[in-house]
């Protein structure tokens, strides 16, 4: 779950980078750092916390050069600490190299130990300093070369952004799990996560960076090739129903219209006989658009979200009621009392915060509360880079929908199929990733183990 921007060519690198990540910040919110190129030299500039709390106008003063490249991380591999915080920047024998990653290496661990038994030391506990190690240990001379020599070696989701003196580089995985592309602004180039980040830069998207491409930006232009192993496609279909910002196009779709879609298919399946169509923002409003506009049910905002909730927060030592999720959310008392609803979400994982969100809305007045999910039941941990729980955390492995019902207190519950959600999306499920869904995983795991692969296992506290 990271956001990556890279820029090529502006006299402003750095500040356009820092915009692009404001755009991604939805996608981490761990950790920030932005790497700029000035002739030789390469500097960095990086913390942890959002954006703004990591860059000031004096720290983008530090960050001279026309090319340059930045992340915001939400771990799912790795703690969450300074050290891991990307991008990387080192130096090795052909000279200074940073890297962002996007992705999660399923075959790291493994990896990482052989290195270590050949006498590697690790700075981090991230899957992408291995890549880092691969690189620095590759003989060709060239660095893309060595890039790509690396990359051959490891297996897993990466959209990554290499930066070199004089050379930016971007890598999509032969299966193109996480979404990458291409635009123009200003005469310069930009990499980035997602449009919405071309469109607060005022950039014009190009395309999309293809499955196993390598994209090179020098002072002579873009060079492309396909130096990686044909495979099939498996972007992640999750992007769709969560992840991605709403006013993004990614995979060559409008994020907006998938979910509006879904939603519609949600109410084809499970209509409701309800008085109104709550949403719970902002990760079901437009698929609770969609059930509205398909069911012909007034749709009404009766939860507000808090946009400034931070990552963490002081609880009072007196005990509140479902404390965390009020922080949050407030539900509406005049739009809610005395009404029917359905309420909208795009998923349910572990079932704890829709079962306080049902309270919330009971004890707000609802008569009553039909739940709704634009997507399948949650059965799979993700090993590609979006951080699900563990296998026994996830509240469909060990409970039907009825008994997910009966936990979360809803009237009614019902999960979009599987069928329902690819017709929306509009694709084959042989050519996404459903395994959050399915459990069938498009790059087999090396190693047996639920959530993330052990070594790399985020510090539960």
């Amino acid at each position: 779950m990271c956001g990556i921007v890279g820029i090529f060519g502006h006299p402003e690198a750095a500040k356009l980078s820092y915009l692009g990540l404001y755009a991604l910040q939805h996608r981490g919110q761990e950790s920030a750092g932005i790497v700029s190129a000035e002739g030789p030299t390469l500097t960095r500039r990086g913390g942890m916390g959002h954006v703004a709390d990591v860059f000031s106008r004096d720290v983008i003063e530090e960050l001279p050069g026309p090319i340059a490249i930045g992340h915001v991380r939400y771990s799912t591999s790795g703690d969450s600490n300074p050290a891991n915080a990307q991008p990387f920047l080192l130096r090795h024998h052909r000279g200074p190299i940073a890297v962002a990653h996007n992705g999660n290496l399923v075959d790291a661990s493994i990896i990482r130990g052989d290195l270590e038994a050949d006498g590697a030391i690790f700075q981090t506990t991230t899957d992408t300093e291995v890549l880092l190690h691969l690189v620095a240990r590759s003989q060709v001379p060239d660095v893309v070369d060595a890039i790509v020599e690396a990359v051959r070696q490891v297996r897993g989701a990466y959209s990554l952004l290499f930066l070199v003196p004089g050379r930016l580089i971007a890598v999509r995985d032969p299966l193109g799990f996480r979404p990458l592309s291409l635009g123009r602004v200003d005469g310069a180039w930009v990499v980035a996560s997602e449009s919405c980040a071309f469109d607060l830069l005022g950039a014009e998207k190009i395309r999309d960076i293809e499955r196993g491409e390598v994209v090179v930006i020098d002072v002579g232009g873009v060079h492309s090739f396909k130096p990686l192993p044909a495979s099939r496609p498996a972007p992640c279909a999750f992007e769709h129903v969560y992840f991605s910002r709403p006013d993004s196009t990614i995979f060559g779709q409008s994020v907006q219209a998938v979910r509006k879609r879904l939603g519609a298919a949600l109410y084809r399946e499970h209509p409701a006989d309800v008085d109104l169509i709550v949403p719970v923002p902002d990760s079901g409003t437009y698929a609770g658009l969609g059930y509205a506009a398909a069911s012909k049910i007034p749709f009404e905002m009766g939860l507000v979200r808090n946009h400034y909730v931070g990552r963490t927060f002081i609880e009072p030592s007196q005990q509140i009621r479902n404390f965390g999720v009020r922080v949050k959310l407030n539900p509406v008392r005049e739009t809610l009392s005395g009404r029917r609803i359905a309420l909208i979400d795009d998923s349910l994982v572990r079932g704890t915060t829709s079962q306080k969100i049902v309270q919330m809305c009971r004890d707000a007045g609802a008569k009553e509360v039909h739940l709704r999910i634009s997507c399948p039941p949650t059965i799979g941990p993700c090993y590609y880079g979006i951080d699900t729980p563990r296998r026994d955390e996830l509240i469909a492995t060990t409970k039907s929908t009825e008994g997910i019902r009966r936990f979360v207190g809803a009237d009614s519950l019902g999960y979009l199929s599987l069928e329902g959600m690819m017709a929306a999306i509009g694709g084959n499920p042989d050519e996404y990733c459903t395994a959050c869904w399915t459990d069938r995983h498009p790059v087999p795991l090396p190693l047996e183990g639920e959530g993330q692969l052990k070594l790399f296992e985020k510090t539960r506290r």
